[in-house]
């Protein structure tokens, strides 16, 4: 009898987090074909905002004379980045509850 490679501890992790699921009585269900396409296509789009918020910071950088002012535009960015991922997630979740 062959004996299984060893599980790496992510594997562990979710099998714990699927036995954690099954005790608590939730139920695992996958995505539709029609999600996994919605999803993608936000992500794409969500991905593409971020590119064009990453060369809009990056041409105020350069614009930017003293280091409070870079200070203030790397906090702004930080902040618009979160922002935008927070959305993004909150519509990916919104598509798979439907």
């Amino acid at each position: 009898m062959k004996e299984a490679a060893p599980k790496s501890s992510y594997e562990l992790a979710m099998e714990r987090l699927r036995q954690k699921d099954r005790e608590s009585g939730a139920v695992e269900r996958s995505a539709t074909d029609e999600q996994k396409t919605a999803i993608a296509e936000l992500r794409r789009v969500y991905a593409a905002k971020q590119a064009e918020r990453e060369i809009l910071h990056q041409a105020s950088l350069r614009k930017a004379a003293d280091p409070e002012s870079l200070a203030a535009l790397e906090e702004d960015y930080r902040r618009e980045r979160e922002r935008v991922s927070a959305e993004r997630d909150r519509k990916i979740e919104e598509i798979r509850n439907k």
